[in-house]
């Protein structure tokens, strides 16, 4: 707990002790108002218009002892004070590019509600995720660790969770943030995309859902937001493999028709035995086809409620609506105790789903307008916060998962977000485009507005971030890699705790940072780098994402050296023929990543080729298997939007 903490833990520890503490500040000014929220009893302590009895009070020898004692308690610093436990927002946009948003330079795309926060609180600049893609970097986010850590970072290019009816998923024995702070009373929920898994041995197990991982309430898609669940656009969900497959099927079919012609009309004798082999291998990669690929939108495309399916496949043209229905309704519900509210939109993930009200309204196609959309959901949520009296003891957090999709496009339309000057994108675990995110805090009153911080932070800071200011204590059995950053916010220090960060893709380490505080310099070494295609076009438009490994990338020895406070778009790699430092920053990140590595020990692999394939027996299903649909919220009234 923090020193200052003192004031604000009064109304945590009792109202009569928080009367007291009032007085003591009251004495101290002669004339003063002092508000203090009580949680626990719910009420406030209100000491106002006392200037009558002022002098009495003054000329009284026990006040006067009172007041010395008040003052040796207060804290020698003049911060403002932390509220304890205050309400936490956790606002995460997916795949969106940090140059997606207005206050990190875009101007073809409106975001009113998120510029609003960063100019009623704190903007970093070098916020920086812990996985170029969904599944591992929400790991990192809910853990505080590395995804290598927890089993949640890929040996293959299977590098997310493809299936609700896969195995691998969060372990059950990590310790997210939620589970911290329900314990130290909290109300937690989780709206909107998890992406972390859901079962690990039956139907209903649930080891991997959220309600397993410290969420008491849970509202969304246990997968994520893919263009399967459109109906009307292209497959997106393994779209290279399932091709293969769709070509194989038909070339073994064709065989089969042909042979069978050949039988029936007696131009080449074909066994009997031999044409049933051909005809049962031709259904089998049929079935193999069309049961795994068939029935896409309603394996993955469902809404739960806790453990409930509420629609299988899910109506995507309400979704936004129910979204933001239940977040605004957490709160409302919540707000006389401590809650975490972690929204987790399914903005801008394709098929960029997005209401009418919006389509047309961007300069940037409907990508912007999706992004638009999504800041409207921001705003709406920060109105509910400011409603319900709860903006000054709330924490509100807005970021985006990893960098914006550069290769998602069909024909000439782009739907993949931009990330400014930073090279790279999503599936680069190197490049700065591919990790470097938004990253922006408001707290009124505790967080000074319109501050800017140029110091290297990372998504798995919140972690210890919130769990301190919950009065919770970190994990003392693990690797904790995340750093609080109160200190850093408030202004209390300068420079960001973070020495080096580790920037990995699947379980390959890509690229390290190095903050070299004495001098202000932020090294970066890249030891593998992805191969782009064409060449110089900064993405592999050929493959969809850039692999970590094999063929399509490159090793270098000695690193790629840049220093990014002087080109922060990895433009110009430097040399020992350029840098006179070059061989001690390379030494010098060398022993961090061997000592990184000692800390590391192994951990089952949650996204191996066997978790990761569809299981019919995990498969979450509403009706009778394998017969699953369902819709429970068509009597439900719709928010309008």
């Amino acid at each position: 707990m923090y020193r200052d903490d003192l004031v604000a833990d009064a109304g945590t520890r009792g109202c009569h002790k928080g009367k007291i503490f009032a007085q003591f500040l009251f004495l101290q000014t002669k004339n003063c108002c002092f508000v203090r929220r009580c949680r626990h009893d719910k009420a406030l302590l209100v000491l106002q218009d006392l200037n009558t009895n002022a002098e009495m009070i003054w000329q009284r020898p026990s006040y006067w002892t009172s007041l010395i004692f008040g003052l040796l308690l207060l804290p020698p610093h003049t911060h403002p004070s932390i509220i304890t436990q205050p309400n936490i927002v956790l606002l995460m946009a997916d795949d969106v590019g940090i140059g997606d948003v207005g206050c990190y330079g875009n101007d073809t795309i409106r975001t009113p509600s998120i510029d609003r926060l960063a100019k009623e609180g704190v903007k970093l600049t070098q916020h920086i995720a812990a996985a170029p893609l969904c599944t591992p970097s929400r790991a990192a986010f809910l853990t505080g660790r590395y995804p290598l850590r927890s089993g949640m970072d890929a040996i293959s290019n299977y590098r997310v969770i493809f299936w609700n009816g896969a195995s691998g998923g969060l372990p059950p024995n990590e310790t997210t943030f939620a589970k911290i702070l329900q314990q130290q009373g909290y109300s937690t929920g989780l709206i909107g995309k998890w992406h972390q898994g859901v079962n690990c041995e039956s139907r209903d197990d649930h080891c991997h859902h959220p309600l397993n991982h410290g969420f008491d309430y849970f509202y969304g898609m246990p997968f994520t937001l893919i263009s399967d669940c459109q109906p009307t656009e292209t497959p997106e969900m393994d779209r290279v493999f399932r091709g293969k497959l769709w070509l194989y099927t038909q070339m073994i079919g064709l065989v089969t028709l042909t042979a069978a012609l050949g039988r029936l009309t007696g131009l080449f004798p074909v066994h009997w035995k031999t044409l049933t082999c051909l005809a049962g291998f031709s259904l089998l990669f049929f079935i193999s086809w069309f049961s795994s690929y068939g029935f896409v939108q309603h394996w993955n495309c469902i809404m739960m409620r806790n453990h409930e399916i509420t629609e299988q496949p899910m109506v995507t043209d309400r979704t936004t609506s129910l979204i933001l229905r239940e977040s605004i309704s957490f709160i409302k519900g919540n707000k006389h105790k401590p809650f975490l509210l972690f929204l987790s939109f399914l903005h801008s993930h394709t098929p960029l789903v997005t209401t009418e009200k919006f389509l047309g309204r961007s300069r940037h196609g409907l990508y912007g307008d999706n992004v638009e959309e999504m800041d409207w959901m921001v705003g709406q949520v920060l109105d509910a916060i400011d409603d319900e009296g709860l903006k000054n003891t709330t924490l509100v957090y807005f970021a985006s998962d990893h960098g914006g999709w550069l290769e998602r496009q069909e024909g000439n339309r782009q739907l993949g977000g931009w990330n400014g000057i930073y090279r790279g994108g999503k599936g680069m675990g190197g490049w700065e485009g591919g990790i470097r995110v938004p990253g922006i805090f408001r707290w009124p009153g505790v967080l000074p507005a319109g501050t800017v911080i140029n110091e290297p932070t990372s998504l798995m800071d919140i972690y210890p971030t919130v769990v301190h200011l919950a009065g919770g204590v970190l994990p003392q059995d693990r690797v904790i890699d995340g750093r609080d950053l109160m200190p850093l916010l408030r202004g209390a220090v300068e420079h960001s705790e973070h020495e080096f960060l580790f920037h990995y893709c699947g379980i390959h380490l890509h690229a390290v940072r190095w903050h070299q505080k004495d001098s202000g310099a932020i090294w970066k070494a890249h030891y593998v780098t992805p191969v782009f295609h064409p060449p110089g076009a900064g993405a592999c438009y050929n493959r969809g994402v850039c692999p970590c490994f094999g063929e399509g990338v490159t090793h270098h020895d000695p690193p790629l050296l840049f220093d990014l406070s002087r080109d922060p778009s990895e433009a110009k790699p430097l040399s020992g023929d350029t840098e006179p430092l070059f061989a001690a920053v390379i030494g010098q990140i060398g022993r961090a990543v061997e000592e990184h590595r000692r800390t590391l020990t192994p951990a089952p692999e949650q996204l191996s080729v066997y978790n990761m394939v569809w299981k019919p027996w995990l498969q979450p299903c509403c009706g009778t298997f394998p017969f699953c649909w369902c819709d429970k919220e068509t009597d439900n009234k719709l928010a309008d939007l």
